[in-house]
């Protein structure tokens, strides 16, 4: 009989310590067959060596249409209709790279990541410290604030819409947005509740790119629209998905990123005082974040395409898996005492940002934000602490993210 754990990766209870359980789960049964959200039967992969396996592996596929058929997709999403124009309205997100497989997912990564090279990136370092300049001379002199809301949301926002060419004025929608896409995930149920926030936000996105058409300019969503007016080298659909992706993504994990890192460098004094010794040290600091609290919990679903054989369990041709990338990220087998934050590590082989085709093609610059915020927080505010019991810190719904609500500090 197929052991069970209580664990619900929805839940902001579970994600306020979920490790314990985790650790369980990979000595027990490191591919587990369990219930998801929506009465979903599918494998949860906790073990580093596993994770790392399906990350790589082609026969696990992000795009459902490859491995059902559309009375198939009815069953596995609720939400679906039976009249194509309505099928493909559900799916008009997953048009984009992050959701998509080769040959499709090699052409739209090659749309965009020319601008998106640790070289390019660079170029938008003096920006991103301007940015975190200005948001802590907001709050400098109060004495105390939210972390959250005063730096690690507002920071990524504004980089990533100066990015694309958005208007900075609408940026606030954003938030209830992607929060809805976001906090829903792994969760059916929810995400049909807020299936209106995802058609505003398509509309608007498809309002902003008919708009730039007008008067293009040397911004991403320009660059974008002339890849698709060269040819069929990207539909309105996925020229919509794509801008979709570049904005949540280009922020919501690096949202994270911030609170997670300044978190855990609060709740371990000693590792704060030590990097705020060695400011040199802020690049392997920034990788021991990502992998003791990253700004993901899961990695974005799989289907096996064919039948497979993992760790000794047979997973069979369409059923869904589910990368615990948080549990992989402690797994000793990979990691040196891997409960103990370590800014000094020096072997870091984490999953954070994924592995494989789709390893995240923003990690240049959620590094580079990770950096400059938590460097110039470090520095301009020595008196750093948490201003509430971490056990009163509220964790956000939903099974891809592990992220804050707020992070209440006193500096």
């Amino acid at each position: 009989m197929t052991q069970q754990f209580a664990i619900n990766l929805n839940s902001p209870d579970f994600k306020a310590d979920p490790y314990p359980v985790f650790a369980r789960v990979r000595s027990e049964d490191p591919v587990h067959l369990t219930e998801f959200p929506g009465n979903r039967q599918g494998w949860m992969i906790t073990s580093y060596e596993e994770a790392e396996k399906v990350l790589r592996d082609p026969r696990f596929v992000k795009d459902p249409r490859h491995v059902f058929t559309l009375e198939q997709l009815q069953k596995q999403f609720p939400a679906l209709n039976a009249q194509k124009q309505e099928h493909e309205q559900a799916f008009a997100f997953n048009r984009n790279m992050l959701g998509s497989d080769p040959p499709d997912h090699t052409r739209l990564r090659s749309l965009v990541s020319l601008s998106f090279t640790p070289r390019l990136i660079e170029q938008w370092h003096a920006r991103i410290q301007a940015i975190t300049n200005e948001l802590l001379d907001a709050v400098q002199d109060q004495g105390e604030t939210d972390l959250v809301n005063a730096l690690a949301f507002p920071l990524p926002l504004i980089v990533i819409t100066e990015m694309l060419g958005i208007p900075p004025e609408d940026s606030t929608k954003f938030r209830a947005w992607s929060n809805s896409v976001i906090e829903a995930s792994g969760n059916p149920e929810t995400f049909r509740k807020r299936q209106g926030d995802l058609i505003e936000f398509r509309e608007y996105l498809r309002f902003l790119i008919n708009e730039k058409r007008k008067q293009l300019s040397d911004d991403l969503i320009s660059l974008l629209i002339r890849n698709e007016e060269g040819g069929d080298k990207l539909s309105e659909g996925e020229l919509i998905a794509m801008v979709f992706l570049l904005l949540v993504a280009g922020h919501e994990t690096t949202v994270n990123l911030i609170s997670n890192g300044a978190l855990a460098l609060m709740t371990h004094p000693e590792q704060m005082q030590a990097l705020r010794e060695h400011p040199e040290m802020l690049k392997p600091a920034i990788e021991e974040f990502l992998r003791f609290h990253g700004p993901l919990m899961t990695a974005t679903q799989r289907w096996a395409i064919e039948d497979v054989e993992l760790a000794g369990k047979l997973i069979r041709k369409s059923d869904y898996v589910v990368i615990v990338l948080a549990s992989a990220n402690h797994d000793p087998a990979a990691f040196h005492n891997p409960d103990d934050l370590d800014i000094t590590r020096s072997s870091n082989p984490h999953l954070a940002f994924g592995k494989g085709i789709h390893y995240c093609l923003g990690a240049p610059l959620a590094r580079l934000e990770g950096q400059v915020a938590i460097g110039t927080l470090l520095q301009r505010m020595p008196h750093l602490q948490l201003a509430v019991d971490p056990k009163d810190l509220v964790w956000r719904p939903g099974a891809l993210i592990m992220g804050l609500r707020a992070l209440p500090v006193t500096f």
